[in-house]
């Protein structure tokens, strides 16, 4: 696959596309969940392709994508050529196919593509398993993310209604994944029942699964107050037992989920300590907890935390266990923050704030040395079950609305995919008499302020900067449905710049000594570029765009006045990403399809090398 360094991509409405409001006519919509999943899972490989590619829009209203390793050439009906990305496809076909022949399915669709695809290029070489094995694999996780969208789907259409906590309701809202991902829903090693129980998107739940680790082999910090006072690690999970625990005298209660808990056990270093006794397996008690967004992050209604728990499930590009310096990260930056510096950070943007991460628990061997597996972050819980927070990922993904659209036409599914974003857009429209892509706009730029600027704000002021995408940022929404403020989240996804290690350590003495967060600052810009410009406000730009709400160039043109203003004037802000937004023709932008092809875990080696990364046109470059 041809990855070009900086050829422009053209920035045009594709001529003769299909309007992508057409009645009846968009493939997310049709009644049969398998189609409308494969549908979903053909638009967000044949995105992949067009970015990692870096093609241009077509002349005409189809895409033609040449296969030289098959002999045959593919063509693609474009429904909307989306500016930043989040385009909209019709069924592909064979050129050479007779018109009788159906469409190319998608795991049809991910064989062909990956056979163009190199698998020996760049630092992803040194992780790649044989090609045909590698290629086999990622056709499988298609197979399997389409068939687990389809059961999503079939299930929210057959139990819409939403429960009474507004956060958890967003939180499980994200049913169709990440846009620009060729297996955003695979959960390899569940089966269906584990699924069901396991799954946000079927609203599942399930009691955890309880361990007593001995005091030698305990492993664990807390910056946790309350009033004032110290609160240890263990004491909390004692608390969010919520049942008598059978715990032996001077043991800690140390929750797990139930597949990991399962899974472990079959561990040499964990069977080892459960036959001395130093660990012992309690097994599952309390109440149920819900699976978030993330999958193995936990959530109960009213509890004062959730779980970060580590899930060795592979789940979009990683297994899902927590490192011990992620751990020691998420207590650092609670520290940091204490430090004086939120302080500051809320006296300038009061609506702005970081979910902490402010203890921990896990197990280390005999020896002291690290059991992989059996970490868990004690994350804080500010959010009432009333308060209106929306993960940003699911705002934007079309789901299902509450209630059946008792005036479809017949071709037409009772339960169209509408996202939240155009739902809240079509209801402010509504009462204040607007035309929709104005609405639309003003609420970008109520984002920007109330969710970037902060973030902007925070790497100008202490060289940290945030991986924000979609899926790590909360938006607050006031009670007319307008932002009105934000959250980050993720004890992985901070950039502590190389450049500003004297002000941080000043700060906080010793900062970065376990957490292994200082990164040059050239692989801070890349990876912050990407996450809150490409990832978050490009793809809000995009979901503006494909569901017919607004004017990507009108809300590009809105976004780099933004910049320009955050880059210049008396209260200029000096974080160096405006500048490179601006400036730069070309962006370096992770290509989830050759990530995932590679096998890279991005949790696992440096950072600089743990995704594979390509150059594309730059959306936001004038």
């Amino acid at each position: 696959m041809p990855l070009a360094e900086s050829v422009p991509q053209q920035k045009r409405r594709t001529p003769g596309a299909v309007p992508p409001d057409a009645p009846g006519t968009d493939p997310l919509e049709e009644p049969d969940p398998h189609t409308a999943a494969g549908a979903a899972a053909v638009d967000a490989l044949l995105r992949c392709w067009v970015r990692e590619t870096n093609l241009a829009a077509p002349a005409t209203g189809a895409l033609r994508i040449p296969l030289p390793s098959s002999g045959t050439t593919l063509t693609v009906p474009v429904r909307h050529w989306s500016a930043t990305g989040w385009h909209r496809f019709g069924p592909p076909r064979l050129v050479e196919a007779p018109e009788t022949a159906p469409p190319v399915d998608a795991v049809t669709l991910a064989a062909l593509l990956v056979r163009e695809t190199p698998t020996a290029a760049g630092p992803a070489a040194t992780a790649t398993a044989e090609p045909t094995a590698a290629r086999a694999d990622l056709v499988a996780r298609v197979a399997d993310s389409v068939r687990r969208t389809a059961a999503f789907l079939h299930d929210r259409r057959a139990h819409p209604a939403d429960g009474p906590d507004l956060f958890l309701n967003a939180e499980q809202a994200l049913l169709l994944g990440h846009p620009l991902h060729p297996t955003p829903k695979s959960r390899e090693g569940l089966t269906e029942a584990e699924a069901r129980r396991y799954s946000p998107e079927v609203r599942g739940s399930f009691p955890l699964h309880w361990l007593a680790v001995a005091p030698s082999l305990l492993a664990t910090d807390s910056a946790w107050t309350e009033r004032g006072r110290p609160v240890p690690a263990e004491h909390l999970t004692r608390r969010l037992a919520g049942t008598a625990l059978p715990l032996p005298d001077g043991y800690t209660a140390l929750p797990l989920h139930p597949w990991q808990a399962r899974e472990v056990r079959h561990r040499e270093a964990v069977a080892a300590l459960l036959d001395t006794g130093r660990l012992r397996d309690l097994g599952p008690l309390g109440s149920a907890w819900h699976p978030t967004s993330s999958v193995r992050t936990v959530h109960r209604t009213g509890a004062p935390a959730m779980l970060k728990l580590s899930l060795g499930l592979r789940i979009t590009n990683s297994r899902r266990e927590n490192l011990r310096k992620e751990l020691h990260r998420g207590v650092e930056v609670h520290r940091l923050l204490r430090s004086g510096l939120s302080k500051q950070w809320q006296a300038a943007h009061p609506g702005f704030d970081i979910v902490r991460d402010p203890a921990w628990l896990a197990v280390d061997d005999p020896d002291g040395r690290p059991v992989p597996g059996l970490d868990v972050v004690i994350r804080h819980n500010p959010f009432t079950p009333a308060d209106d927070v929306n993960c940003v990922a699911g705002l934007v993904s079309p789901r299902p609305p509450a209630q059946p659209d008792t005036q479809a036409p017949p071709h037409q599914t009772p339960w169209p995919l509408r996202s939240r974003l155009a739902q809240l857009v079509a209801r402010l429209a509504a009462r204040t008499g607007r035309p929709v892509g104005a609405v639309a706009t003003e609420w970008f730029l109520r984002y920007l302020e109330q969710v970037v600027r902060p973030v902007l704000w925070l790497d100008s002021e202490a060289g940290v900067a945030l991986e924000a995408h979609q899926q790590n940022t909360l938006l607050l929404l006031d009670h007319d449905g307008w932002p009105a403020g934000g959250r980050y989240r993720d004890n992985q996804g901070y950039y502590f710049r190389r450049s500003r290690r004297a002000e941080l350590d000043a700060r906080l003495p010793g900062i970065g000594e376990r957490s292994d967060t200082f990164v040059p600052d050239e692989v801070t810009d890349e990876r912050f570029a990407y996450y809150l410009a490409l990832n978050n406000v490009c793809g809000l730009i995009g979901a503006f765009g494909s569901q017919c709400l607004a004017d990507e160039q009108v809300l590009l043109a809105a976004f780099r006045r933004f910049l320009t203003g955050v880059a210049s004037g008396p209260d200029a802000l000096r974080t160096p990403l405006p500048g490179l937004l601006l400036d730069s023709p070309v962006l370096r932008c992770k290509a989830n399809l050759l990530t995932r092809l590679h096998g890279l875990d991005e949790l696992v080696g440096p950072v600089d090398t743990q995704s594979v990364y390509v150059a594309i046109t730059n959306p936001v470059h004038p």
